[in-house]
């Protein structure tokens, strides 16, 4: 790895540790931290509708083929 790529690296690392430090102690980091949990909740709420939607699906196809055999 030469000097540049040396240096662009260390540079990234520097402005990503700025910018988590603003992100946590900066102004309207509290909102921030509120919103990133209301994501994460959003998230997982569609998630879970999604599995029970698929499996309310599955379970009414298999029994609506039962039903077409008797």
């Amino acid at each position: 790895m030469n000097i540049t790529e040396k240096a662009k690296t260390e540079l990234d690392k520097r402005v990503q540790r700025i910018e988590d430090f603003i992100a946590e102690k900066g102004v309207g980091s509290s909102y921030l931290s509120r919103a990133k949990r209301v994501q994460r909740n959003v998230n997982l709420a569609l998630v879970l509708g999604g599995i029970l939607t698929l499996a309310g699906l599955t379970a009414w196809a298999l029994t609506s083929s039962h039903s077409d055999d008797s």
